[in-house]
């Protein structure tokens, strides 16, 4: 019953999101809620959701001061030479953007951390999408599966858990893993291709001059979108902090809207009514075209390489764990803005331009926390796992490298990564050790799931990318999940082709 129940109630959840009947976090919250009660277990609630917030607390305290963290190096200018690179690179060409998109989202995920590389890559791309009219769902599907596939780094968690669950070398894991999971990476970028040739097709390939002059994007709005600015503009709006012309729902057609700039992008102030209509005329008389906007007021250009010095310190911490993840990026957020904005009322500004995505994602992290916590709590997740491994025939035995990789998909979307790692994967590798699979055949097959597991509803920081990208959660799923499913078949027809699984 509690198997048929835990299925019924992902499955409620899904739909209910992507037909946008309720927002993530009411579902995230009402549904386990609700299911709790049906499994006559509704006493229990209040000790299943704080022991959920309790297990969820410190991801939701390192998403909240990386994002501060990150926000403030964005606005200082610290990634202004990458975003350069990749706009240069870019054009206004939707082919280009979205294999940059693709590569951008490849090159920091090396970090290992998903928000981390959401929160760049969103800010950086984010204004393209917007101006050239492009659909800001390929941005984000792109994104989250090529994270998805640099995310087996032994540092980035799935390959640490599975190791430490069975017991094993973390280089073992991945090393023999590296040709499949290349492979994966070029099926991402062809993904990337074909999406980028389809916007292409459908909106034309532009110039920078053509791009400005018949731009579709909205006005302000965010941090993020006033990325994007015209060398010499005089009509731009204020960044870093300053609260640009216009309220609710206003366009004077001079690129104003609603809304609190953050900066270059780190931060996202609101914007109840986007302009809707183009760039007038006006604009389109400024000369030239930039992706940064140079004098933008946040800047430390003489801090530049005590922030690149910070960061490279901050990540190898993270690396070599010397400290827990969020006390690192507490620590790193409070060193970023001592130094950088010395002055109180900076320091004020600075954190209240990026307190909207702390607040949303923070948000959701303690919502899904409820979510966790009654599929756990009331043995759902066991119930469910012990179904699927005993539903496994039993001929199928001398082949559970390929079963794992298979399960790996709908379990690691479905669970937590902790929930399968620790929970499921020492179930299946018994199982394959019966038949003699090796346990590190096992464990990199349990690696295949991770590109749609990274555009689960559990995954916090889908939460970060989705927010920034004002994209909705349901309409990011419905995109993403065929994609991404496909990209793990591939890394998975690679890891069996190559003689890996």
């Amino acid at each position: 019953m509690l198997t048929i129940l835990g299925f019924v109630m992902i499955a409620t959840f899904l739909v209910l999101i992507m037909m946008k009947k309720m927002s993530p976090i009411a579902a995230l919250v009402l549904i386990p809620a609700l299911f709790c009660v049906f499994v006559g277990q509704g006493g229990q609630l209040g000790e299943y959701v704080l022991k959920g917030v309790g297990d969820l607390a410190p991801t939701a305290a390192m998403l909240m001061f990386a994002i501060v963290y990150f926000g403030v190096m964005i606005d200082v200018g610290l990634f202004d030479p990458i975003v350069r690179g990749i706009l240069r690179f870019c054009k206004a060409d939707p082919l280009r953007i979205v294999v940059g998109t693709a590569l951008l989202a490849a090159i920091v995920s090396l970090d290992g951390d998903g928000s981390t590389t959401f929160m760049i890559t969103v800010s950086a791309m984010y204004p393209l999408y917007k101006r050239l009219g492009m659909s800001l769902v390929v941005m984000t599907g792109v994104a989250a599966t090529a994270n998805g596939v640099m995310n087996t780094l032994p540092w980035g968690g799935p390959t640490a858990r599975a190791a430490t669950a069975l017991k094993v070398d973390a280089g073992d894991v991945f090393v023999p893993m590296i040709p499949a999971l290349a492979v994966g990476m070029a099926a991402v970028l062809v993904l990337a291709y074909v999406l980028g040739r389809r916007e292409r097709k459908r909106l034309g390939m532009l110039t920078l001059d053509e791009a400005l002059e018949t731009g579709t994007g909205s006005g302000t709005g965010s941090g993020t979108e006033q990325v994007l600015v015209k060398a010499g503009a005089g009509s731009s709006t204020a960044v870093g902090g300053s609260t640009a012309v216009g309220g609710p729902g206003a366009g004077s057609g001079k690129g104003t809207g609603s809304g609190t700039g953050a900066g270059v992008g780190g931060g996202t102030g609101t914007a109840p009514g986007e302009e809707s209509g183009a760039k007038s005329g006006e604009e389109s008389d400024d000369e030239g075209f930039q992706g940064l906007d140079p004098d933008r007021p946040t800047l430390r250009p003489r801090l530049y390489w005590f922030n690149a010095g910070l960061t490279v310190a901050l990540l190898t911490s993270m690396i070599l764990e010397l400290l827990p993840i969020p006390v690192l990026f507490l620590i790193g957020a409070a060193l970023a803005l001592t130094v950088n904005y010395p002055n109180m009322a900076e320091q004020k500004a600075r954190i209240a331009a990026h307190a909207d995505n702390v607040l949303n994602v923070s948000g959701m992290v303690f919502a899904a926390a409820v979510f966790t916590g009654v599929l756990t709590g009331t043995g759902m997740v066991e119930h469910m796992a012990d179904w699927l491994v005993g539903a496994i025939p039993e001929g199928m035995g001398p082949h559970m490298g390929i079963v794992t990789g298979v399960l790996s998909l709908p379990l690691t979307y479905f669970m937590s990564n902790d929930g399968f790692y620790f929970g499921v994967l020492p179930v299946l590798a018994e199982a394959g050790a019966a038949h003699g699979v090796s346990p590190l055949e096992i464990a990199r097959a349990s690696l295949v799931g991770q590109p749609l597991h990274m555009s689960s509803p559990l995954v916090p920081a889908v939460y970060v990318l989705v927010g920034m990208a004002k994209v909705e959660f349901g309409d990011h799923t419905k995109f993403t999940v065929k994609w991404a499913a496909l990209t793990s078949l591939v890394v998975l027809a690679a890891g069996i082709l190559f003689g890996i699984i």
